[in-house]
């Protein structure tokens, strides 16, 4: 998807500012941002430890993956791709670990499942937040024993397979709620790497634009090789709640109606041209991830800012913390110490905050 490029970069040699690190072949962006998630990729694809790929959806944590195993020592052996969202606890739990004849309704025949299939090489498991907590402690279990039974099978199954995990959730908020078990979180977690959202790498468009361009010039044969400037100023200020995906959807679009060689500022939609990233991500997702959620709190508290102003701080800051320490005192029937604990300060911090934001506990 959006981070990927058929031709191998002449980065290291043409574009790469001093100390950035060169982009991966195959993954596109020289960003700072992206130069720090190609240094860790390269450093944990040399080993065998698990990894888990932290990201909003639509940045490109697939290419990661595919890049680990790439450059891994199991470059030989398959990569297997399983989306854990995409299944119920009982399908998934076959997809991974297969079956055998008669294990359930429609089992006719043997089954070899992904962990198997990807013995001597990796598997990625994509959305692996929303598993079960039953299929967890399975997960858990070939992570630390290598070992398995098929469903429907007493057999144990060995397999010599790297784990590459992605979560487009924060693990840890998951397992404080009880939904993900924090054992696994733990085994999994041992090298983490995040992928920036593309408003944290918003140099990285031009690229990326130019890639999108190619691709679907040539797959709906058209000959689109140019951007408007107002166009690249207008994608550049947008906000990206649906990242790299929602950038390839809208370019795509815009070769498909362009009726010259250049993407116009026209051929983008009304959020895009308006600026209004509201709308975008309204439209797009419904409910936007935390990260978006901030960068709209402090962009509104801007706006809403005389030019000169100098308490911004008082403004966005002093206003968000009141508001979350309103929520969690709430929550906490208004205990001040459960609240303190909560909140990860101590309680006559906790205290004066009370004072001075003038709530009553």
């Amino acid at each position: 998807m959006g981070l990927y490029s058929e031709t191998t970069s002449n980065y290291t040699q043409d574009y790469a500012p001093l100390g950035y690190e060169p982009p991966i072949p195959g993954l596109i962006g020289s960003s700072k941002a992206m130069g720090d998630v190609y240094r860790l990729t390269r450093k944990v694809a040399q080993t065998n430890a698990s990894v888990l790929l932290l990201g909003e959806t639509g940045t490109g944590k697939e290419m990661i993956a595919s890049a680990v195993h790439r450059l891994s020592q199991r470059v030989s052996g398959p990569f297997v791709k399983v989306n854990c969202g995409a299944l119920s606890e009982s399908l998934l739990e076959s997809e991974l670990f297969g079956h055998v004849r008669g294990a359930f309704t429609g089992a006719i025949g043997n089954r070899t499942g992904r962990f198997e299939a990807a013995h001597g090489g990796s598997i990625f498991l994509d959305e692996i937040n929303s598993t079960t907590l039953h299929l967890q402690v399975k997960l858990l279990r070939v992570l630390q024993e290598r070992e398995f039974e098929r469903v429907g099978d007493t057999a144990t199954i060995r397999v010599d397979t790297r784990v590459i995990a992605a979560s487009n959730r924060h693990l840890l908020e998951e397992v404080g709620e009880g939904k993900f078990r924090e054992d696994l979180y733990w085994r999994l977690n041992v090298v983490p790497i995040r992928i920036p959202p593309l408003r944290e790498r918003r140099e990285d468009i031009p690229e990326l634009v130019a890639h999108f361009l190619n691709v679907y010039s040539e797959v709906n044969d058209r000959h689109v090789v140019h951007i408007q400037r107002e166009a690249m100023e207008a994608l550049q200020d947008h906000t990206w709640p649906g990242n790299v995906r929602e950038l390839q959807n809208y370019v795509e679009r815009a070769v498909v109606l362009a009726e010259g060689d250049e993407l116009a500022l026209e051929l983008l939609p009304p959020e895009i041209r308006s600026g209004d990233n509201r709308s975008a991500m309204s439209l797009g997702r419904g409910v936007a991830d935390f990260d978006t959620l901030a960068f709209e709190v402090v962009q509104q508290g801007l706006q809403d800012a005389d030019p000169e102003a100098e308490d911004l701080h008082l403004r966005v800051v002093n206003r968000v913390e009141k508001e979350l320490i309103v929520q969690v005192m709430s929550s906490c029937a208004n205990v001040q110490t459960k609240a303190a604990t909560r909140l990860g300060i101590n309680r006559n911090t906790l205290h004066k905050k009370l004072k001075e934001y003038e709530i009553e506990s």
